[in-house]
């Protein structure tokens, strides 16, 4: 982190949280034993290899989100983690509308609020390492 200047320190923590979040969204799903579960569905949607995805998109979760916390590529980063995180949201939350708690139940808002703050996160990252 650098420390001095707000902005950096902001995006600095903003981005470590990130790395955070989808890092435990990989181990969860190792954890729990559910990356063949995700071949499935994934299989199910038409996606050809579908185990081998669900296994690539879980590794990409671990190794992706040490990377993007390191800040190495994080704008790269950023960008195939909204990305994922919309196909989730097509094909899982859309459904299931806006809320996830509360007023509704597996809806989208988590994921419309982590797909922003990679979006914003990529369009600084490639700002400030393009000067």
């Amino acid at each position: 982190m650098r420390f001095g200047d707000n902005r950096s320190t902001a995006l600095d923590f903003l981005r470590i949280i990130l790395a955070v979040l989808m890092f435990i969204h990989g181990a969860a799903r190792i954890g729990n034993g559910t990356v063949d579960d995700l071949g499935g569905f994934l299989g199910a949607q038409g996606f050809p290899l579908g185990f081998y995805l669900a296994w690539a998109i879980t590794l990409f979760e671990l190794i992706g989100s040490v990377l993007f916390a390191a800040g190495f590529y994080a704008w790269v980063i950023a960008l195939v983690f909204a990305a994922q995180l919309s196909a989730g949201v097509a094909m899982v939350h859309w459904k299931e509308g806006w809320f996830v708690v509360g007023a509704g139940r597996n809806g989208m808002e988590y994921s419309v609020l982590l797909i922003a703050c990679f979006l914003a996160t990529a369009l600084a990252t490639y700002r400030s390492q393009a000067k």
